[in-house]
Parts: C-alpha cells; structure tokens; sequence
C-alpha cells in the first residue's frame, strides 16, 4: 500500500512536473512585478491648497481664474513679414500631465504645437515701483521639452490702449522676463524699455550677458528682483544666476555718453598714420636672382638597386572573373580590372626611374625692402570731441513707469508649456514664501517620480550570490528565482540547499501542492485512475498558482520586511 501511494505519487508529479515548472517561471515574473510596483509605488506628492499670502497681482489658476484672464484673437503686427498672423493657439487650465508634483495643482497651458498663443490679465490695481523693490516670479514647467518657442511674460504699460484693445505684441510692455529658446539660441530674457526723457521715445535695454534657460520636464521657477537702487538679481530654482545694475549691464545703455565724436571734424589731407614704411635707401643685392626655381632636380641620386624598372605599376586582378552573363559579342572582350602590382609594394618602387627633386639653395624669391620706422608719423588720427546734444542722465531707471497688467505673448513649436504660481509685488520674502509652499514642495515629488521612472543601468553581476535585495529589489527576485527554477530542472534537493531563500518563500506553494496530491491519492486503497492523476494535477497546478499570486503579494508588502526576512533564512542556510 505503501508503495503504491508512493508509486502513485511520482507519476502525478510527473504530469504535473513541466506545470509546476512553467508556474515558477510565472511565479518568478509576477513576484518581481509586485516587487517592482511596492518599490518604485507612488511617490509621496502634497495637495494644493491655496496660499493665503497678498501680493499686487498673485495668480495660482484656481477655479476662478476666467474672470481674470483673456485669450486674444487680435491680428499680429509684423513689419517684417507681409504675412498676417493670428493668435489662434488654445489655453487651458489643467494639471500637469507629465511629472506632476502636487495633486490639485492647475497650471495655464498652452495646448497647440507652432502656433500664436496670447492671454493677459490685468491687475487690481496699478503697479507701480517707485521707491519700492519689485519681484516678479512665475514657474515654467516644459512638459514636451522646448526646441524653439517662448515661455516669457511682459508686464505691460498702463495706458488707454491695454483698456481699451485686445492684447497682441504691439502692446506697449515695461518689462519682458523669462526663457526663450530656438536652435542655438537659449536665454533667459531680461530687457526693460526706457523713454528718453528728450525725445520721449523708448528704447528697449537687453541685458548683456543673459543666462541659459533650464530645459528640463521637471518644474523650473525664475525669479526677477530690481531694487530702488538701480541693482537686479536673477536666480533660476532659488538659485541666483546673474547679478548687475540697470546702468551698466544692458545694451544700449541707459546713459548715452557726455560727449562724442565731432561730425564737423575731418582727418588733415597731409596726416600721415602709416607707422611703418619700407625702407627707401634699400636696394636688392647684385647675386639676389628672383627667378631662380623653388626646387631642382636632385642629381647626386642614383636609382636603387631594387628598383623594378620593367615591371608595371598595376596588373590585372588575378581573382576577377567575368560575369556569367558576359555576352563577347555584344559587350566586347572582357578585360579584368587591375590592381596594385604587389611586387611593386615589397620593392623601392616600379616603371621608369626618375631623379627626385630638392630644394634649391639658391632659391631667394622676390626681393623686398625692410621696413623701418615711418620718420613723418604722427599717431592715428582720431575726430575731436564734442558735447553731445543728446545727452541726459537718469540715475534711477529703476523707476520703471506704471504697469497695468501681465501677458504671454508666445509662438512655439511645443505645447503643454504651463505656467503657474505668478508672483508680481514688492516682497522678496512673500516671494521666498511662496516659493517654500508650492515650488520647493511640487519639484521634490517630480524629481523622485523622475527618478523612479528613469531607466537603470544593469548591472551584471559575477554571479546571482552577490545580489544585494535592497540594492535593486527587482533584479534581486528575477535572478534568484531563475537561478532557483535552473537548478530544480537537474536536482531539486540542491536547488533548496543552494537558493534556501527561494525554497523558503515556496514553502507554502509546495505544501499545499503535497496536500492535495495526498487528499487525492490517499482517500482510496487501490491505484488512482487516469483521471484521478489528471485531477490531481490540475489541483496541484491550481495551488501553485494561487500560491505563486501569494507569494507576490506578501513580497509587495514593503523591501524591510523582505529584506529581514531573507537575512534570517540566509543565515539559517549558512550555519547549516
């Protein structure tokens, strides 16, 4: 009897062998697929809440954001182009859809690719920073990334055009702010217009040496800061990137110079401003010969001995061999290509010797006097100065003149471009502020996202032993199962011995894969019929399944508990 259940049993662990094989293969696949979604699980994000700071103009794109913003359809004025343009790119508020950080949180969005965007929103008030600091901060997040287009803002001039038109780039602004990028060209723009307080024109200032922009999928935030006293701070991330003053770092200046060049003024007809001349008491030497050759036929050479004079300098390929459909007749005869002679390469060389040639000795080229001292120079000449008619100073640009409202005016070839957390006032710790609730807290979360999502190197280690399972969790199931499954194909009792933590973790697969074989096998005396093996198996198959889904389950539990777990039985395994 005995002997029968045992009998009994092999051949049921025979039907059901290659099952349970290809189950631990699943088993392997879907506990890494658990191990992979506990480890990498969703990061930790915060959720918007509004901010309770004041600022002259403070936009978060909450619920209400239309009654403060207006698209524009206007026609775009473009001088150098007899083109029309219009501003038919789409805007939308909505979340982030790539590497989004903070739950709740909606941004303005362009939404159309190569197209002319435009919206604005005026402010409660004039804005205006006589005497005060201003600050002007704003995020930028470039969800597909930025090749060529825009993602500034202008501050426009309050005037009773911007009340009474639609918003378009002739719109007069105060200040333009914020990256800019197309082909080779990546900037941080900063340019402010000033009016000549002579003519009454404006005239745009460029800052000299502006910053790259940050072209990145996570959030960036650029922050502008001009102080009464004529200084400006830019930083990118909470990260000061350029410093300087209005009246010195732009182009044009600010100032134009107290004096200049006297129009009236012209260089004296006998001004001599040569330095250097050639020497007029120089005369070319009587044995000086200009004609005589660069190079000269070397006679002293004598031809090597092992020069192959006969030989040809190419012979027919000896592998070449005429095409099958090679038609004499109607094609002529055929004639192999040739190639190198090879006896030429082990030789000085072949065919016709010639003498080489040298340089000659005698060779001088054209004679031409040395340069002396000019006796009658004097000096480079230069117009005399002049007052300039058109001079002024302003010693505080700084003042910039009052701002009635923000606007993007933008033509890009990317969408999803989002703006957010627009900070316009007067306070740099209020920006600071903001900054600590929405910025610093939304760019974590993304970077960890970005992180977890990114691509890893593999890594192959010298063999599956030297895995560590905190290191990469995921490869660390994947390898031991594999290893595990190779080993129980030739030898089961070495698979325990030699992956112990495996056996361990299928301990419960393979108990219940021997209680069901033994409810099936035992509940009768005699031999189990086919179909009684067959049902067994298909139990067995069943449970190991079910097994295998909760072994994955458990390991998705969390990497500590795992971790400790496989210490422990590693440490069983290697004091046995």
């Amino acid at each position: 009897m005995r002997f029968a259940i045992g009998a009994t049993a092999l051949i049921a662990a025979a039907v059901v062998r290659a099952d349970v094989a290809d189950d631990l293969e699943d088993a392997s696949s879907s506990i890494s697929s658990a191990v992979e979604s506990a480890t990498s699980s969703a990061v930790p994000k915060p959720t918007f809440t509004p901010t309770t700071l004041k600022a002259a103009f403070l936009e978060q794109f909450t619920d209400d954001w239309e009654s403060r913003w207006k698209p524009s359809h206007a026609k775009k004025d473009d001088k150098s182009t007899e083109e029309e343009w219009a501003y038919i790119g789409n805007w939308a508020v909505e979340e982030p859809s790539v590497l989004n950080g903070m739950v709740g949180d909606k941004g303005l969005v362009i939404k159309d690719k190569a197209a002319h965007h435009a919206i604005s929103a005026k402010f409660p008030k004039v804005i205006n920073n006589k005497g005060k600091t201003l600050v002007v901060q704003y995020e930028v997040k470039l969800q597909n990334g930025l090749e060529c287009g825009g993602a500034y803002m202008k501050l426009l001039q309050d005037n009773k055009a911007l009340h009474a038109e639609e918003f378009s780039n002739a719109s007069p602004y105060i200040i333009m702010f914020g990256p800019d990028k197309c082909g080779a060209t990546n900037k941080v723009h900063f340019i402010f217009r000033h009016k000549n307080p002579k003519t009454g024109e404006y005239e745009e200032k460029h800052l000299k040496n502006p910053p790259m922009a940050r072209i990145v999928k996570t959030t960036s935030l650029y922050t502008l800061i001009v102080k009464p006293d004529n200084s400006f701070e830019m930083k990118i991330d909470g990260e000061s990137i350029r410093n300087g003053t209005l009246l010195e770092d732009f182009s044009p200046s600010v100032n134009p110079d107290k004096e200049i060049d006297d129009p009236k003024d012209t260089k004296p007809a006998d001004w001599v401003d040569e330095a250097r001349i050639p020497d007029p008491e120089a005369k070319k030497p009587e044995d000086w010969d200009e004609d005589a050759p660069f190079e000269i036929v070397d006679t002293e050479a004598t031809k090597p001995e092992d020069w192959l004079e006969d030989e040809p300098l190419t012979v027919p390929d000896p592998e070449a061999e005429k095409p099958e459909d090679w038609d004499d007749e109607e094609d002529g005869d055929w004639i192999p290509p040739t190639v190198p002679n090879p006896k030429c390469e082990e030789a000085s060389g072949c065919g016709k010797w010639e003498p080489p040639m040298k340089k000659n000795p005698d060779y001088k080229g054209k004679w031409t006097p040395e340069y002396i001292d000019n006796p009658a120079y004097k000096g480079a000449w230069a117009p005399r100065k002049t007052k300039n008619p058109d001079y002024f100073e302003d010693k505080t640009p700084s003042k910039f003149e009052p701002m009635g409202a923000i606007g993007f005016e933008i033509w890009t070839m990317q969408n999803d471009i989002l703006f957010d957390n627009i900070y316009i006032g007067h306070s740099v710790e209020d920006a600071e502020k903001l900054k600590a609730e929405t910025f610093d807290l939304k760019v974590a979360a993304e970077k960890a996202e970005e992180e977890a999502n990114a691509p890893k190197e593999p890594e192959t280690p010298k063999s599956p032993s030297d895995l560590v399972f905190k290191d990469d969790p995921v490869l660390y199931v994947k390898e031991k199962f594999n290893l595990f499954i190779e080993i129980a194909k030739r030898d089961p009792v070495e698979a325990i011995k030699f992956v112990p933590e495996v056996a361990g973790g299928l301990g419960v697969l393979v108990v219940t894969i021997i209680a069901v074989l033994a409810s099936a096998l035992v509940g009768g005396g005699a031999a189990p019929s086919k179909e009684q093996v067959k049902d067994a198996a298909k139990k067995a198959k069943d449970a190991a399944v079910g097994a295998k889904d909760k072994a994955a389950e458990a390991v998705a539990t969390g990497a500590e508990k795992a971790q400790a777990e496989v210490n422990k039985r590693t440490t069983r395994s290697n004091a046995s």
